[in-house]
């Protein structure tokens, strides 16, 4: 009995380092507890410059997604239903389902107002417009100081 009492201690010790370690990864995706992150592609193009977040979301309903962008993070939040069959016993369920929130952290500044989403075949498409780098030259006057 002691045996099996110091290998349930260590696997606790074990469970709560794990936790330690990626507690601040899972709060970044928006993981915590219950529910799902999606899996998510982000790319960039030039032509026009943006970019351009992938979302899997197989089997959401798009009225059961929002999006929101705060300065170069795109955050997308929803739910993923249970389909409750009439008379169906499950065998096994290997799809996440319930609610599931992404914080996409892009790798530039955007401008919010201009995105775009589209949902086809389950896939989430956004389309954000990098901001453009001031370019423009301003020559600085120097005044010349009066001496003593």
């Amino acid at each position: 009995m002691s045996h099996d009492r110091d290998l349930f201690a260590n696997f606790e010790r074990m469970r709560r380092e794990i936790d330690q370690l990626f507690g601040d990864v899972f709060e970044r995706t928006g993981f915590r507890g219950a529910g799902f992150a999606p899996a998510v592609d982000v790319l960039y193009t030039d032509d026009p410059p943006r970019a351009i977040v992938r979302a899997d979301l197989a089997g959401v309903l798009i009225d059961d997604v929002d999006l929101e962008i705060r300065g170069r993070q795109l955050i997308i939040t929803g739910e993923r239903r249970v389909e409750q069959g009439e008379g169906c016993l499950y065998q096994q369920i290997e799809i996440e389902h319930g609610p599931f929130r992404r914080a996409v952290e892009l790798g530039a500044d955007v401008v919010a107002e201009e995105a775009k989403a589209g949902y086809e075949d389950g896939m989430l498409v956004v389309e954000v417009p990098l901001a453009r780098r001031d370019q423009s030259v301003r020559r600085v006057p120097i005044e010349e100081g009066e001496q003593g």
